[in-house]
């Protein structure tokens, strides 16, 4: 049996069907020599049963903890092969859905208490530093975290410190806004034709030769919107021929609202939970190019399709919801604008994501000397934090269950014991992850 701690200080060990899990995730796992593919499996089983605590922790014993360092440092395969083990099972696991969302998004490793450590970049200042990590994460239409899809890591160099004050005049591969446009090529690469895929991006995503750059038939767009660009409003031009450009922001608010949409807001430490009602609005626009956008590399307007969920009346003090999406699919209806706002909801998922890299599996706390050591653990712990991930979804979707379908019936039991509930109606998934 492995184990796996869900709440600190409970180890739980995984039920018979679940056990195999970290040999079939790395089944396609080629590094050059079948007894480090089985170390890595095992690695990956001692971390996922103890992410929160230390490497020689988990591994259970010093030679395993070694070991586990050695695989690390090892010279005779990349992180990227094991990150190309996980893509190719989320592949197989995406073939199972019509559609796909693969969801990007940017964090940083920060070890700026690590002053020793080699191969870091700057960070927020010249005083931080660290890595930079840009995912794509798998998700089902119904919002299920399908694992990664591909992963970027980086060093910034310190002569590219400030250099952010000029990104206007750089072209678009000369500035980390590149690793969007590369990571969606790459996943377009990756999935199959007859998969429909939807990569969902924040207001970084919101750059005009990412809506520009020439997709698969199968491939679009699902980005929140943050500038205020220059639009034709496509149905004043159908009816003038030539308009005069607008601007988004004020032309979609321009567009008679289509339905509302009720939102139950979370509670958090700056407000009380509410719930909150959204009117809804979309419309088809031609998005101009960018005024400053390279004469070296022209481009064309862009057609896209914009949705605008805004809370018009919110109670006084409270910071109003306002999403604007911007789109390649086809919005023809209040359901589907409503779709995409679903969709573009499970964002948060990569940002658990990332979480649970950082804070629940301790990611930043690594004691590794250099950059490449750290992407090798990161690679490494990827599997786990998705792990954790989907286990919390199962919990949560299957709340009513008894724990003992993913876990051992010990296991329950010893869990159940601690919250002081051992009674067996109490042994509901949903305890997992809201004791």
């Amino acid at each position: 049996m492995i184990g796996i701690v869900l709440k600190e200080g409970i180890k739980v060990e995984v039920s018979k069907k679940m056990e195999k899990w970290a040999a079939q995730e790395l089944q396609y796992a080629d590094l050059g020599d079948t007894r480090r593919k089985k170390r890595l499996i095992s690695i990956v089983e001692n971390l996922a049963s103890q992410p929160s605590t230390s490497v020689p922790q988990a591994s259970g014993n010093l030679a395993a903890a070694s070991a586990t360092y050695d695989f690390w440092n090892s010279p005779y395969f990349h992180p990227s092969d094991i990150i190309a083990a996980q893509a190719k099972s989320t592949v197989e696991r995406i073939k199972e859905h019509p559609i796909v969302l693969a969801v990007q998004d940017t964090t940083s490793l920060d070890f700026t208490t690590q002053k020793a450590k080699k191969g870091m970049g700057y960070l927020d200042c010249k005083t931080s530093f660290g890595l930079k990590v840009h995912t794509t994460l798998g998700v089902s239409p119904q919002g299920i975290p399908l694992e990664l899809i591909n992963q970027y890591v980086w060093a910034r160099e310190e002569k590219n410190l400030g250099i952010a004050k000029q990104r206007k005049k750089r072209e678009t591969e000369e500035k980390e806004s590149q690793r969007w446009l590369d990571s969606l090529s790459e996943t377009q690469q990756q999935i199959p034709e007859d998969i429909q895929v939807v990569t969902i991006g924040d207001c970084e995503a919101d750059i005009f030769d990412l809506f520009a750059q020439s997709r698969s038939p199968n491939s679009h767009l699902l980005i929140r919107g943050t500038h205020n660009r220059k639009v034709n409003y496509l149905e004043d031009k159908q009816k003038s021929g030539h308009p005069e450009p607008k601007y988004l922001h004020q032309s979609i608010r321009e567009v008679k609202a289509c339905g509302s949409l009720d939102v139950q807001v979370k509670r958090n430490p700056n407000h009380e939970a509410r719930l909150a009602k959204l009117t809804v609005r979309f419309a088809s626009f031609e998005i101009q190019v960018p005024k400053h956008h390279s004469k070296a590399n022209p481009r064309q307007p862009v057609k896209l399709q914009v949705i605008l969920a805004e809370e018009e009346n919110p109670r006084p003090g409270v910071n109003p919801i306002s999403w604007l999406l911007l789109t390649s699919l086809d919005i023809s209806s209040f359901e589907s604008a409503i779709t995409c706002v679903r969709w573009y909801s499970y964002r948060w998922l990569i940002e658990r994501y990332h979480f649970v890299l950082k804070s629940g599996c301790g990611l930043e706390k690594l004691q590794l000397e250099t950059g490449r050591r750290i992407e090798m653990a990161l690679a490494t712990y990827s599997i786990v934090a998705w792990r954790l991930l989907w286990l919390t979804y199962q919990a949560r979707l299957h709340g009513e269950e008894s724990c003992e379908s993913w876990l051992s019936w010990f296991s329950c039991v010893n869990f159940c014991y601690k919250l002081k509930q051992a009674n067996s109606l109490s042994r509901r998934c949903s305890k997992l992850v809201n004791p």
